[in-house]
């Protein structure tokens, strides 16, 4: 229960509790940051990690100077590509002996079948729209993985999805973090950023509810 009001904690007060640690660690927030986004990406045991709120707040520090934006855009791409391909050659080397699990203590069955479907229906290009999709985007490398996609092929969408993504959010909070309103409800904006992320899982779960 205690991890559970943690982790809430840290999602809700994201942009206090980064800007904390920029305050009294400086450089060091890139490094944290890359951690955070590669744990994210690169584990499949971590989707419940920050994504976008993460890169939002990111860039609205960025936008006040807490942070230089080419260097956090740069550590933000690396962490998101280096994950992604641990991904999926971890998807790739051990995937298909747990795909079929019914339970595992380490992977979500409802989870890994849900970016499967994600994956069945867009293909390719799952790896590029799942970037925007909290937990699909830590699914979908070790599902590309376990479906043997080509590894060039799937390194080409993988650098334009962490691009994309990465590019678009920390854009988003430099240039609206700098409104006076939005500075003033960052934790509210934060939230938003949270429902809006989870808004198609929840519709996903809804219409498998009541269908």
């Amino acid at each position: 229960m205690d991890l559970v009001l943690g982790l809430w904690d840290l999602v809700v007060h994201l942009d206090r509790h980064l800007e904390l640690f920029v305050a009294q660690h400086g450089a060091w927030v890139y490094g944290l940051l890359f951690l955070i986004v590669f744990c994210e990406t690169g584990l499949v045991v971590a989707p419940f990690l920050p994504g976008d709120s993460l890169l939002f707040v990111a860039g609205a520090i960025a936008a006040v100077g807490g942070m230089q934006v080419s260097v956090l855009a740069g550590a933000l791409v690396a962490a998101a590509l280096c994950g992604d391909n641990v991904n999926y050659w971890v998807g790739r080397w051990i995937g298909p002996k747990v795909f079929h699990y019914r339970e595992s203590r380490w992977l979500n069955p409802v989870h890994l079948q849900r970016a499967h479907a994600f994956y069945e229906r867009h293909g390719g290009k799952t790896i590029i729209l799942a970037r925007f999709v909290p937990i699909v985007r830590t699914y979908a490398p070790f599902v590309a993985g376990i479906g043997r996609m080509p590894y060039g092929r799937y390194l080409a969408y993988c650098v334009g999805g962490a691009v994309l993504w990465v590019s678009s959010m920390c854009a988003a909070g430099y240039f609206f973090g700098n409104i006076a309103f939005v500075r003033a409800n960052l934790t509210l904006v934060v939230l938003g950023i949270v429902l809006l992320s989870v808004s198609p899982a929840l519709v996903a779960w809804l219409r498998a509810r009541f269908s």
